[in-house]
């Protein structure tokens, strides 16, 4: 029986793989096209007061001398062995570069996430659960208000608050606990109005449905129909949109972390962007595609685990047509 069961997963996985290798690759090679329209490194690495030959030397010891497809199959020779070549601002490895940044973001992504879901849980369930008062009222109207702040502008008035008017809080760096404060709370701001939300609407589908008259009629208590009953499967329609803002909080913190100047792939991406590092940039390219691509995939298992309804189901073979008398 465990060997069927394996038999079954194996077609599932090997699709699986097919899907991020074709992904990654594709990604790549767009990337790679893009970034030699995007300017000339060894200018920059030559300098403003290089002469012509200083730049045709550079650019001969970066093998940008040669043709496009040359340095394209290269590259991708590279990359099947995962060498992104060295950084051009300092000659470090690329993509060990990148991996030592990656943590940070995992960090202040983590700390959002759970700070988000921590808010949003209760919160969406409280409006959910009486859709009048004017207490709701007015949260309904803060949340509205802040989806349509950009994440930098709270963020910028939460350090003006915190780190220089009061100074309780440091404004940059990564330095401890208390320089993580400002960072993940201006992040969480960002994300937890579209999430609460949505629990928030799932709650209220939820309450109306047959399963909670039910539970009400056979003597389940409000807070009970509320925690046991209606939020679970109100939950089950937020999964794939946690999963969607969590690869995002990871993968796309880049004003963020740049306001902060948190040490993470987003403010790694910016410095490399200004200096046309273009081995680090495509090394930060596959951690953030392998990111999102396994977030969702994490995602989307974690839904069908939940929600037995989104599970794919077997199709029965059709009957074999009978023989004519």
């Amino acid at each position: 029986m465990p060997g069927r069961q394996y038999a079954r997963r194996l077609p599932g996985a090997l699709a699986w793989l097919r899907d991020l290798v074709v992904l990654v690759l594709g990604t790549l090679t767009l990337l790679f096209f893009l970034l030699r329209l995007a300017g000339d490194p060894a200018v920059v690495l030559a300098g403003p007061d290089a002469t012509p030959e200083q730049i045709a030397e550079v650019r001969a010891e970066l093998g940008l001398d040669r043709s496009l497809p040359a340095q394209y199959l290269a590259y991708v020779g590279n990359l099947l062995r995962l060498d992104f070549g060295t950084s051009l601002a300092d000659g470090t490895p690329a993509l060990a570069k990148v991996l030592t940044a990656y943590p940070a973001s995992l960090l202040l992504g983590g700390l959002a996430m759970a700070l988000t879901l921590a808010i949003t849980i209760p919160l969406g369930a409280w409006l959910g659960a009486q859709p009048g008062g004017a207490t709701r009222g007015g949260a309904r109207a803060v949340l509205f208000a802040l989806q349509g702040f950009p994440g930098f502008v709270i963020a910028l008035l939460l350090i003006h608050v915190f780190a220089i008017e009061l100074v309780w809080l440091p404004a940059l760096g990564h330095s401890g606990p208390a320089s993580w404060i400002l960072p993940a709370v201006s992040v969480a701001m960002f994300l937890a109005p579209k999430l609460a939300r949505m629990i928030e609407a799932n709650v209220g589908a939820a309450l109306s449905s047959g399963y909670v008259r039910t539970a009400r009629a056979i003597g389940a208590s409000e807070r009970e129909v509320l925690w046991r009953h209606a939020l679970p499967n109100a939950l089950l329609g937020a999964i794939a949109l946690v999963g969607a803002q969590f690869a995002f909080l990871v993968t796309g913190l880049v004003i963020i972390e740049t306001i902060f100047a948190w040490p993470g792939i987003g403010w790694l991406l910016v410095q490399s962007t200004v200096n046309l590092d273009f081995p680090v940039i495509q090394a930060i390219t596959l951690v953030v595609v392998i990111t999102v691509f396994l977030v969702n995939s994490a995602a989307e298992w974690l839904q069908r685990r939940a929600d037995p309804r989104t599970r794919p189901r077997a199709v029965a073979p059709a009957p074999a047509p009978e023989a004519a008398p």
